[in-house]
């Protein structure tokens, strides 16, 4: 019985800290795009808004999951190493993005919340799954 109590300890602990990570995604996304993220999808039905920040919540939840897959046998050391390369995934993504901006003509946050189809929509979330693809692979 004390297996499944320190299981669902440690589930929660992990849950808890996978959580954070996803709301630090949401915020990044706020961030590096125009407009509240929130009114863009849900009052809006903003499509890119909406295909970017999905990427940006799989691509962290990827870098999660591997992490806590991979764990080291301490659960302290398991606990820091999941935070830490999912907040190296939060920074990552933004470099990713920042760097499409840069190499890309006009502001790549605009494009990415018009309410008609971009495809640097299709760019963006490619980088966000890529960059969750390459730091998963090093973790493991």
């Amino acid at each position: 019985m004390s297996d499944i109590v320190n299981g669902l300890g440690r589930a929660t602990a992990y849950g808890g800290l996978g959580l954070v990570l996803l709301v630090l995604g949401i915020v990044l996304v706020d961030v590096l795009t125009p407009g509240k993220l929130g009114r863009q999808i849900w009052e809006q039905r903003n499509r890119n808004a909406a295909m970017v920040l999905s990427s940006a919540l799989l691509g962290i939840g990827g870098i999660v999951f591997t992490s806590i897959w991979t764990t080291y046998e301490d659960f302290g050391k398991g606990l820091v190493s999941t935070a830490a390369f999912g907040l190296l995934g939060l920074v990552m993504m933004a470099v990713a993005f920042l760097v499409v901006d840069l190499i890309t003509p006009g502001r790549l946050g605009a494009a990415l919340v018009e309410p008609e189809p971009h495809p640097a929509v299709w760019v963006t979330a490619s980088c966000n799954l890529a960059v969750s693809a390459i730091l998963s692979a090093s973790i493991a």
